[in-house]
């Protein structure tokens, strides 16, 4: 099987960006989710509307530059109509330069896709599926109560293939108290028998005002283990490498040639234009993020305003920034482009910081690149906190 050429692949240069439409409505709160979202659908179809207004205002956000990528995020997409997912499709080729090649990606959830709504997905002009399965086990979907069951995980995918979609993803969530290490190797072997070409896993965190935070903090639920979510992480670099899958981002495993080309558009530092409530957007030299209220969002689009806020991004904030983001690639950090960027000094700075990690086997010269091993993926964040200036 042979997929899109990857963008890591080609080099930290490429022409890139893309577009993100930021969906927020969802059927239920799973309990570890922080993403902005309404389980009410009240305003559904104004929020339609005014996405389609904010691509008018944001038009030349991206300079006129080829759109390689669009993503639909949320929240969940996939509640959307097909024609309301047509129109923002068309709209956006209307307004923006959009690549005939361009990868479109819709997230959703597996109760969604039915074999109707999956025809309709196609034919609207998705070509790539992120679906929420999290997990293949019954006990796994009660305790994180999410609206689907381990039947319908399955099918979904085999309907999405039966049907012609070949570039699929799945989220699968390690770590928490159900999981068994048995019932988490269940769950990677089960993603590989399907066939799936490309697997982004993550352990499971609390993050603070979430369902599951409450829980935990009342003593209804046990809290997570942090040396159980390591020993999973190990299992599943070892599982998906003898499988043939290249871990290319810490959280991302592929088949070669199925690389997400939109996240790794974010982990190279390309530019993107974020659309609806909550939606980021980055130009290189400043980022801005829209209010995260859906009343607020489509009050002030109605009234000819998009609600953002913005900071300008000094040279250390873009070059920790860099550090953060291409350190959780198999790429690495190019010190190549840090001289040209930056300056000389700061690959002197990275190269003095780094060689202790380097002598404890966590980190790696490779030619021009820095980047981290499989130990070393187990403390990224905190290296690359280590790294910044």
């Amino acid at each position: 099987m042979t997929g899109p050429q990857d963008p890591l692949q080609q080099g930290i240069k490429i022409q890139m960006s893309g577009i993100y439409l930021h969906i927020p409505f969802c059927k239920q709160a799973c309990y570890y989710c922080n993403f902005h979202f309404s389980t009410s659908r009240q305003h559904q179809e104004d929020m339609v509307k005014s996405i389609l207004q904010e691509m008018e205002y944001q038009q030349h956000y991206l300079n006129d530059a080829e759109v390689e990528t669009i993503y639909f995020g949320g929240g969940t997409p996939s509640l959307l109509t097909s024609a309301e997912l047509g129109s923002l499709l068309s709209r956006l080729r209307e307004l923006f330069p959009v690549s005939p090649n361009a990868e479109i990606t819709l997230e959703a959830n597996p109760d969604d896709l039915s074999i109707e709504k999956l025809n309709e997905l196609k034919a609207a002009g998705i070509n790539r599926l992120s679906i929420g399965v999290q997990s293949f086990l019954e006990a796994d979907l009660k305790w994180m109560n999410r609206a689907h069951d381990s039947e319908q995980a399955i099918n979904c995918i085999l309907n999405a293939k039966s049907i012609g979609f070949e570039n699929i993803t799945i989220d699968l969530i390690y770590g928490g108290p159900t999981l068994s290490n048995e019932s988490w190797e269940e769950n990677v072997k089960r993603a590989i028998s399907l066939g799936i070409p490309h697997l982004s896993c993550y352990a499971l965190t609390v993050e603070p005002g979430t369902a599951l935070d409450h829980f935990i903090k009342k003593k209804k639920m046990e809290a997570t283990d942090p040396d159980k979510a390591a020993l999973h992480f190990e299992m599943l670099m070892k599982w998906l490498k003898e499988a043939g899958y290249e871990h290319y981002e810490i959280s991302n495993f592929a088949l070669p040639g199925w690389h997400s080309r939109h996240n790794s558009s974010y982990w190279q530092g390309k530019h993107y234009l974020g659309l609806g409530p909550s939606a980021h957007s980055f130009n290189g030299v400043t980022r801005q993020w829209n209010v995260a209220n859906n009343a607020l969002y489509i009050k002030s689009i109605e009234a000819g305003k998009v609600p953002f806020e913005i900071e300008s991004l000094t040279t250390s904030m873009q070059f920790n920034e860099y550090i953060m983001t291409t350190l959780r690639t198999s790429a690495g950090c190019n010190l190549e482009w840090v001289a040209e960027k930056f300056g000389r000094e700061y690959v002197l700075h990275l190269l003095a910081h780094s060689q202790p990690f380097i002598v404890a086997g966590k980190m790696e010269k490779i030619g021009e690149s820095l980047r981290l091993t499989n130990a070393g993926r187990l403390f990224a964040d905190g290296i690359a906190g280590e790294l910044f200036v």
